[in-house]
């Protein structure tokens, strides 16, 4: 049995954190090391002829991808707002995304002056596919910014026919799902543009960091540029051509948003050890899955045999009943038994969990579908320092929690 469980007469009680995750590869460290030591942190900062960390990574995962083109930045939100600006978004325009994301999808859009359209949340945790369809064709958007939360794929297939129906650009927010496929084609490659975080609790961890991609060569030109690339856009590892650029260079502003070597140098091994890791977490997932899944009462979003997915994180749903009261004291009870649970239907913002009307630079309409969803909706991280025993104590706690408050005296929240 895992020595993380606390055995007493009191229930039990899970001791691990929920936020603590493997330690860097040693093969990375040594990397890291040999850029400290040698003080040159700046991608640019190279001899003639030589590939630096940053521009090795670029060409690395443009490969693992099956693109030609990767621009490495420093967060998974500056990918996102490259990419607009990029895209040809300006201030004012309208921006398709999902209701159900995190704070900075619609962030980014604000961020370069434009306006939030969020499309109605499914049950499966994916954009409602027939309001996406009418917003598209209402709002006047030029671009779909969809956000594969918590590693949800919606039928790439139709998402990708609405939009050429509509002359929308598709750019993809994969901070959820690096390494994730639907029919086998990875995510991050459908549409003009796919945006991937390094961010801590992602699949590579450089604390942060983000990996832009596409196969448009003036697009990905405009977004070099875009980065703070001056005019060293030909020491990039997977860059387009320099003709690519002669209109860029003069018509991009330099955001300054570009990856450090340093960062660069601790991501190169993690590329080659994440088929790995997302077989493990697809294990602990699906020891979750099985255990919640006899609970009576809690519903797990769909997930179609078609999408190829990564679970580092796991969510689920309670009765429609459930009120807002007994929602909050199913995440205090779990807490006060070491098990963090975040709910998407709480009114004020916790953590990095927020609802979408509390984006009120977003100037939201309300959702009622969206709304019927959040209310209800759990979520877990899975971190990779657990393992199976951790994952049946876990589940075992939800499981008395939820039937404790499930079937408590109408009277209590």
């Amino acid at each position: 049995m895992s020595s993380s469980v606390h055995r007493a007469n009191t229930p039990r009680v899970f001791t691990k954190p929920f936020t603590q995750q493997e330690p860097i590869p040693e093969s990375a460290i040594a990397r890291a090391v040999e850029v400290m030591r040698s003080g040159r942190l700046h991608r640019y900062n190279l001899a003639p002829g030589e590939t630096g960390p940053v521009a090795a990574l670029e060409r690395a995962f443009a490969d693992w991808l099956g693109v030609p083109y990767c621009l490495a930045v420093a967060s998974g939100g500056q990918a996102l707002q490259l990419a607009l600006r990029a895209a040809g978004v300006r201030p004012g325009d309208a921006v398709l995304t999902n209701s159900f994301t995190l704070a900075p999808v619609p962030g980014a859009i604000a961020a370069v002056g434009a306006r939030p359209v969020l499309v109605e949340t499914t049950e499966a945790l994916t954009p409602d596919l027939e309001d996406l369809a009418t917003k598209a064709s209402a709002s006047g958007a030029r671009v779909l910014m969809l956000s594969n939360m918590r590693g949800h794929l919606p039928d790439m297939e139709a998402v990708s026919a609405i939009c050429e129906r509509h002359a929308i650009s598709l750019i993809e927010d994969c901070a959820h799902t690096m390494g994730a496929t639907w029919k086998g084609r990875a995510s991050g490659t459908f549409g003009l543009a796919g945006c991937f975080s390094t961010q801590t609790y992602k699949h590579m961890n450089s604390g942060e960091g983000g990996l832009l991609v596409s196969s448009d060569p003036d697009f990905m030109a405009r977004a070099t540029i875009l980065s703070g690339s001056y005019m060293l856009f030909a020491r990039h590892g997977a860059g387009p051509d320099e003709a690519h650029f002669e209109e860029a260079r003069y018509e991009m502003p330099n955001c300054s948003a570009r990856m450090d070597a340093l960062r660069a140098s601790i991501l190169i091994d993690q590329l080659a050890t994440l088929p790995d890791r997302i077989s493990r977490w697809n294990s602990l997932y699906g020891a979750l899955e099985a255990a919640l899944s006899r609970l009576s009462g809690i519903t797990l979003p769909r997930r179609p045999a078609q999408e190829g997915f990564v679970g580092s994180s796991i969510q689920f749903l309670v009765p429609a009943s459930w009120p807002a009261a007994r929602c909050g004291a199913f995440v205090s009870a779990a807490g006060a038994r070491g098990v963090d649970l975040k709910w998407f239907g709480a009114a004020v913002p916790s953590g990095f969990t927020s609802r979408y009307d509390s984006w009120r630079y977003a100037a939201p309409d309300r959702l009622a579908r969206t709304d019927a969803v959040l209310a209800r909706l759990f979520d877990m991280r899975v971190p990779l320092t657990f393992d199976l025993d951790d994952c049946a104590v876990i589940a075992s706690i939800l499981g008395e929690e939820f039937e404790r408050l499930d079937t408590a005296e109408h009277d209590l929240p």
